[in-house]
């Protein structure tokens, strides 16, 4: 790891400590961030990429940080990808999940292999973890629009791809509505 992605590991670990996922085991947030810089890694995020996959949830779950914070502590390229993948708080759930297909197009080839490592990693969590109050129905839509997120992402590297439909795949299997 170079300085640069070892000090966005430790920023997110640092902003994101005691949060957790919404699985039974209430598991450390701090894995969901390792599971996407890792798949960014894997197909062939640079550092850049890599930075962004440990930085993606900062600012939209941990205030106060900001994207001008992010910008003073890891440069314009990193905060510029994280801008990318940072929804909106203000709005309504829904509204940002239609967002981010409407914005998926729109993405750098950075922000479409962050988006997509991140949806690969919920989606494994959804069918291997699933939040405790989540039925099958839930969990599969949470698939399905993952699938439309995806989809419209404009610089997908075919094996991220390929990861990424073999869950979904996987998911249709197994997840009984």
């Amino acid at each position: 790891m170079t300085d640069l992605v070892l000090a966005a590991r430790s920023f997110a670990e640092t902003r994101h400590a005691g949060q957790v996922r919404k699985d039974a085991e209430g598991s450390p947030y701090f894995i969901h961030l390792e599971e996407v810089s890792a798949l960014t890694e894997r197909f062939g995020g640079d550092e850049i990429a890599i930075c962004a996959a440990w930085l993606h949830d900062t600012v939209e779950d941990c205030p106060p940080t900001s994207a001008e914070e992010i910008a003073e502590t890891f440069g314009a390229e990193v905060a510029s990808v994280v801008a990318e993948l940072t929804d909106d708080k203000s709005l309504l759930k829904a509204e940002r999940k239609r967002l981010q297909v409407v914005n998926a197009a729109k993405k750098s080839a950075r922000a479409c292999l962050v988006k997509l490592a991140d949806k690969s990693s919920n989606c494994r969590s959804v069918i291997e973890t699933p939040p405790a109050d989540w039925n099958d129905a839930r969990r599969l839509d949470y698939v399905e629009w993952s699938a439309r997120v995806v989809s419209d992402l404009a610089h997908c590297p075919p094996e991220a791809l390929a990861h990424f439909e073999a869950l979904v795949i996987r998911a249709r299997r197994e997840i009984r509505p």
